[in-house]
């Protein structure tokens, strides 16, 4: 989740600023901070800024997605992403790059890998020409969402190559977004069958997270443990 001034400052994506949408805001941030990504965080989220808004913003959307995502419920992500569908043309170029990643990389964890080749092939224009104007973090989240794709369609070399052919340069020590690139490999390795590159793609993983030296919430570390668990048995 974005921080309160991180949301501040990108607050035309979001809903309209209020007492009481700050508020509510600020405690579905405190307890983020706390417990990270859970099925009441994201409930409690998607009640208040989707569900029981008038006319919930795409961003408050977009979110909404990520936390189901995060838990791993992919259908109700699929649900919210077909709101987003609903008023596409309201979308401003960053939000509907966004969506793009979101939706593909959705499509095919679902193991839809038909919708999600149609879709990269309606959306790949678009999404390769605006990526060039986001920062290296929103770039790396298409390669992986492009990697995922190919990997349901069981094309892993080319998924590889999307994850390790793009430029990626590590960004210091407590480099979140290249440990979420050597996650997304593991879970190709595991999808490939291949064991010996199942091992050296976890060993990667574990390197890298050995040279952090701090984590920004008290329950990232475990987390991300745990995400390289359920990578390496297939599990995105």
């Amino acid at each position: 989740m974005l921080s309160l001034q991180e949301r501040e400052h990108r607050k035309s994506n979001y809903a309209k600023k209020s007492s009481e949408n700050t508020k509510k805001y600020t405690e579905l941030y405190a307890q983020f901070s706390q417990t990270g990504y859970t099925k009441v965080l994201a409930e409690e989220y998607t009640d208040f800024f989707v569900l029981n808004a008038k006319k919930p913003a795409p961003g408050d959307i977009l979110q909404a997605v990520r936390l189901y995502d995060k838990i791993r419920d992919y259908k109700a992500a699929a649900y919210f992403l077909t709101k987003l569908e609903e008023i596409a043309k309201k979308l401003n170029n960053e939000e509907k790059f966004i969506y793009c990643i979101e939706a593909l990389a959705n499509k095919s964890k679902i193991g839809n890998w038909r919708d999600a080749e149609d879709f990269r092939t309606e959306n790949i224009n678009f999404m390769q020409i605006y990526s060039e104007k986001v920062d290296i973090g929103l770039k790396a989240d298409m390669y992986m969402s492009l990697a995922y794709a190919d990997c349901a369609a069981k094309h892993y070399n080319s998924a590889f190559r999307l994850l390790t052919g793009f430029g990626y340069k590590p960004q210091g020590k407590n480099d979140v977004k290249l440990l979420e690139i050597l996650i997304a490999g593991i879970y190709i390795c595991a999808k490939s069958g291949d064991e010996a590159s199942i091992e050296n793609a976890v060993n990667n993983a574990c390197a890298a997270m050995a040279l952090f030296k701090k984590y920004e919430f008290p329950w990232s570390e475990e987390f991300y443990k745990q995400k390289i668990k359920d990578a390496s048995v297939g599990l995105a």
